[in-house]
């Protein structure tokens, strides 16, 4: 974020610099994430949600580059407790170039929260019918003790998630949403075990674990590929160990590819440069010699015969794809 034209920018290239400047023109999407608080008086970062939107919409626009607005995240919550309240959050941010509304839930939210979210989404759909409305969780990637590459379970699937997707997925049934994504993080899963995650020589492989979670939801709740979408953390993990490395990269968007995922995402665009393996960074993939932009592009073209492609971005910046 440049914090003194709160215009959306990134240093991935060395230097800060709006992020449409440096964003490659075969990615079309950007995820932008952060919004925090009640809807219709949000804020990003302590940036007004007016502020923010006055300052980039337009360049979005512009540009003609797509993006979807993301709520809540790791270190913050979203809430919405009334229809008129995400109308008007979601008409801030309206234009030709947005494509979806975004609840990232990782903790802080209540079961009323998660229900409210929902009921709002069965609303809004009426006005945004072309509008994407996706959950972003957290899961785990239980997989076949002994095996070193994703299975589909059928029945046996284990419910990947923790109580917070559980109440998302409850939400969906109990108030008959039909149109929605679910946008799974598949990263820091913990410890190695089949548990938890693919195993190979001791250690979770992480393009394996992705599949492994989407097979999960697809088997566990039934929910269609269409409507699953995937989010690695490029490079080092925040759990040592954990590396998605590009082979990681190849492998997930294949999958997403052959059976028709919703898309393709990744943390964070703002990370996509190289520094020395260690602990994970918001400013680089802590993996090292994939180069400056090395992941972004090697979506981008993964789908360039087909599926366009995008990025996620913190506040600034994260990376999507399709």
């Amino acid at each position: 974020m440049n914090w003194n034209t709160n215009v959306i920018s990134s240093n991935v290239t060395g230097t800060i610099s709006p992020v449409l400047s440096v964003l490659p023109s075969n990615v079309r999407t950007l995820t932008l994430a952060f919004a925090t608080g009640e809807c219709g008086s949000e804020n990003w970062a302590g940036v007004d949600g007016g502020a923010l939107a006055a300052a980039n919409v337009s360049l979005f626009t512009a540009a003609n580059v797509n993006y979807v607005i993301s709520t809540g995240g790791a270190a913050g919550s979203f809430t919405c407790g009334t229809d008129a309240g995400m109308a008007a959050f979601i008409k801030r941010y309206a234009s030709n170039n947005l494509i979806g509304i975004d609840f990232d839930i990782e903790g802080g939210q209540t079961q009323q929260v998660i229900n409210d979210l929902v009921q709002r989404v069965v609303v809004a759909q009426q006005t945004y019918p072309n509008l994407r409305f996706s959950f972003t969780l957290a899961t785990l990637a239980p997989s076949q003790p002994g095996s070193t590459t994703a299975t589909s379970l059928g029945a046996n699937a284990q419910d990947s998630f923790n109580t917070y997707g559980d109440w998302v997925m409850q939400a969906i049934q109990t108030y008959g949403l039909k149109n929605y994504t679910i946008d799974l993080m598949t990263m820091d899963y913990g410890s190695a075990g089949p548990g938890n995650c693919v195993v190979a020589n001791g250690a979770c492989e992480m393009g394996q674990s992705a599949v492994q979670a989407a097979m999960n939801l697809h088997d566990h709740w039934g929910v269609p590929y269409s409507q699953i979408e995937l989010t690695p953390m490029i490079g080092g993990n925040d759990v040592a160990g954990e590396t998605f490395t590009p082979a990681d990269a190849s492998i997930a968007a294949a999958f997403v590819q052959q059976n028709g995922l919703a898309g393709l995402h990744f943390w964070s665009f703002d990370r996509d440069v190289d520094c020395p393996p260690g602990a994970a960074s918001s400013t680089c993939n802590s993996i090292g010699g994939v180069g400056t932009l090395g992941y972004t592009n090697q979506f981008a073209n993964a789908f360039a015969s087909g599926a366009s492609s995008a990025v996620r971005a913190p506040a600034a910046s994260r990376a999507a794809g399709k």
